[in-house]
Order: structure tokens, then sequence, then C-alpha cells
């Protein structure tokens, strides 16, 4: 197989929700190779399927609709993308898919408490895109915003003060 992910890689399913590859693990019974990945949205499940299964292709004779080729397309990150080209004049692999995410949506996501994770939404006003509100909403398992973008900024802010009030420190 030549599309085996490896630990840390984002992949996004087919149906739109973001994972990321926590290992790449064999049964114990039958020796099968099996991909260990965790939701980036929800309740972040944990989650076990065969390394074919996650690296086949769509049927899409079954989800006509599906635009991705396979069940789980890798996503690279933009910080990601310069250190791979800065190691080895990095090329995406067939079927990879590029996505430029601002770098204080990966500092968002990092962030550690509450009011580090303010000051970094109250920094993206002007810097991001409707795309990485996207990414940011998904990652927050929050509805994709409407408005405009500042609107949608005090929203996710109003979230997570609201997220803070009933949950404490307990941010993703």
């Amino acid at each position: 197989m030549e599309r085996i992910p490896k630990p840390g890689e984002f992949y996004r399913h087919f149906k739109d929700k973001l994972y990321q590859v926590l290992a790449v693990a064999k049964h114990t019974e039958t020796g099968e190779q099996m991909v260990v990945y965790q939701a980036l949205y929800g309740d972040y499940g944990y989650y076990v399927r065969p390394l074919s299964m996650f690296v086949s292709e769509v049927d899409h004779e079954k989800y006509p609709e599906a635009e991705q080729k396979y069940r789980f397309q890798q996503v690279v990150f933009s910080r990601e993308k310069e250190a791979r080209e800065k190691e080895n004049d990095w090329e995406p692999e067939p079927g990879e898919e590029e996505e430029a995410i601002s770098p204080l949506i990966r500092r968002f996501v990092e962030a550690e408490g509450f009011t580090r994770r303010m000051e970094i939404l109250a920094a993206m006003r002007g810097k991001v895109k409707q795309e990485e509100l996207d990414v940011l909403c998904e990652y927050l398992d929050l509805p994709r915003g409407s408005g405009d973008i500042g609107q949608q900024l005090t929203d996710i802010e109003k979230n997570l003060k609201m997220q803070q009030k009933f949950d404490g420190n307990r941010l993703r």
C-alpha cells in the first residue's frame, strides 16, 4: 500500500469531517493493519478502521455526490507544507489536498486556556478568510456562521464565553 497514514497527519472524510491519525496498529488476532484516529469535532471520539478501508476509494455508485477520490483525503495545513518544502522540496502526493490555513487558526487550536484563545480570536479580526472560519467552527463543533467575518468572530467569542461560564477551563 502506497498511502499509509502517519501519526499526526490530518485527513478529511469524504462526508466532510476532519480527523487526526494517532497510529497505525496491528490487530492482535489477525495481524491486519488498523488505523487509529480521532475526530476533530463533536465529542472528539477515537476510532479504529482497517488500513485497507481507510485508504480505499469512495464507492461513487453508493455515494454519487462524493467529490473526493479517497474515503479519507490527507489535508496539509500551510505550516506543515512549509516545513516539508524546506526539508525536501516537498510536492503533494497524488490525491493529497492542500489548504492554506492561517497560523492564527493553528495557534487557536494549540492554545491552552480561555484567555489565550480569546486573545487569538481578537487577533484574527481582519486577518482570516471565510474558509478558515469554517475550519474553526468545525473544530469547535459550531454551525458555520452567517453574516460578515467580524460578526462570525463575535458569535464565536460569545459561544466561548458561554462555554467558559458553564464548563470552566475544560475547553478542548
